[in-house]
């Protein structure tokens, strides 16, 4: 392709989104160039402060708790308190816990503070997925949902980078770091976005129309979030199978830095490309490859014997995640009520917390009792499982939204509820 051909593609990609939008791309961006912590949190308690293995893995898991709680209460949030509030309380609790942790050394004091971490990091998730659902066009919700998966990934990658030149030179420089920028994405949202949540949504939420038992019983979404439950833990196996496996195999640290690195990049070059291809295109066909090319990624990895084909495998599985990540949640945005859209977000970033924290205790106990091929091997059925349940979910959909469009009027007088 061309420079003129790359510049306007790249026109048409971020064209017709609204500014609010990039604001909170922003926000999202700075949240994640500043996300120095979980990169380097194993180091800190192991190398700095002389922590066993066992007890950093206890702390990972206290945080991942704290997402799982925070699912919840942060979508009940979004909908009774407005997307804004909950984002302005959640990145303010982050900054402030973040930063407390640097200074607590009691091994008590750290588990806690590190529980309330995964809590407020996780609290704004399902308001920032509310929000985007509010403010863009639901024909340009897929390539949101990208430019932002696209950020996330962009700032890790950077962020990654500069967490092992930090933590060379002070650890509690990257705590207060990532403290700061959390504190600067907070004030991005304080005076630039707008509250979005629609006038019918600020009614519905005085009703309390819709509480978490309603979005139980909605077995069409909670089908949803079993699949996406089922993906993210095949996908949570490149951080947390993937090395311990590469190690038993005698490769180093260093060997599995190299092939995982293979997946930001990819991310970071090829997701706004692909999105131009997939904006358009059938959401049951792409959830369907999606999830045998995730399994199947993961599967392949049984034969690698060597760096370049362990990279090779996470090309394979990284391709899954570009096309997956932003089709699964404009899927999910799409079932949501808008009166209860900060409910049903929650419920979706769910299944994601829940991942996280089933996927490390699942690898572990199936590679010391199996061996690493059994991992891979389940990866591909768990793969298949989602990719046929997808394929009978995706039949069953009506063809537009469950929640009619918000007329105009009654959208920009929402913009304007709670707007500081």
């Amino acid at each position: 392709m061309s420079v003129a051909g790359l510049r306007r593609a790249a026109r048409e990609t971020v064209s017709g989104l609204p500014r609010e939008f990039w604001w909170l791309w922003t926000s999202t961006l700075v949240n994640r160039l500043g996300a120095f912590v979980a990169t380097f949190m194993a180091l800190y308690l192991t190398v700095d402060r002389g922590y066993s293995a066992s007890y950093a893995g206890l702390v990972a898991s206290l945080h991942g708790l704290g997402g799982v709680v925070s699912s919840l209460g942060a979508g009940v949030m979004t909908d009774r308190l407005g997307r804004r509030p909950t984002l302005l309380i959640a990145q303010a609790s982050t900054a402030a816990s973040v930063a407390l942790l640097g200074f607590v050394h009691d091994p008590v004091a750290i588990a806690a503070v590190a529980f309330l971490v995964g809590m407020a990091s996780n609290a704004s998730r399902p308001a920032v997925q509310a929000m985007m659902a509010d403010i863009v066009r639901p024909e340009d919700r897929v390539r949101a949902f990208s430019l932002n998966y696209w950020a996330i990934n962009l700032g890790f990658a950077v962020s990654s980078m500069a967490a092992g030149f930090i933590a060379e030179v002070s650890y509690l420089a990257g705590f207060l770091i990532e403290a700061g920028m959390t504190a600067v994405c907070a004030v991005v949202v304080f005076l630039k976005l707008p509250e979005s949540r629609p006038v019918r949504a600020v009614k519905a939420a005085q009703d309390d129309t819709v509480g978490l038992g309603t979005v139980l019983r909605d077995r069409r979404f909670m089908s949803v979030v079993g699949l996406s439950f089922l993906v993210a833990l095949v996908f949570q196996q490149g951080s947390v199978g993937l090395p311990v496996a590469m190690g038993r195999a005698g490769f180093t640290p260093a060997d599995y830095g190299m092939a995982i690195a293979v997946n930001g990049i990819l991310i970071v070059a090829l997701q706004i490309p692909v999105t131009r291809v997939i904006e358009r295109r059938d959401p049951r066909r792409l959830l369907v490859v999606s999830s045998l090319l995730a399994g199947y990624g993961f599967g392949l990895t049984a034969f690698a014997g060597s760096v370049g084909v362990f990279a090779l495998t996470v090309c394979v599985w990284t391709l899954a995640e570009i096309v997956n990540a932003p089709t699964q949640t404009g899927l999910a945005v799409r079932l949501s009520p808008l009166h209860g859209r900060g409910r049903y977000q929650g419920m979706y970033t769910l299944s994601w917390s829940l991942a996280a924290l089933v996927a490390p205790l699942m690898s572990g106990v199936v590679i010391d009792r199996f061996g690493a091929e059994w991992l891979w091997g389940l990866c591909a059925v768990v793969g298949t499982l989602a990719a046929v349940g997808y394929g009978a979910l995706m039949r069953r959909l009506p063809t537009a939204e469950p929640a009619a469009a918000v007329p105009p009027r009654e959208a920009a007088a929402g913009a304007e509820v709670g707007a500081g």
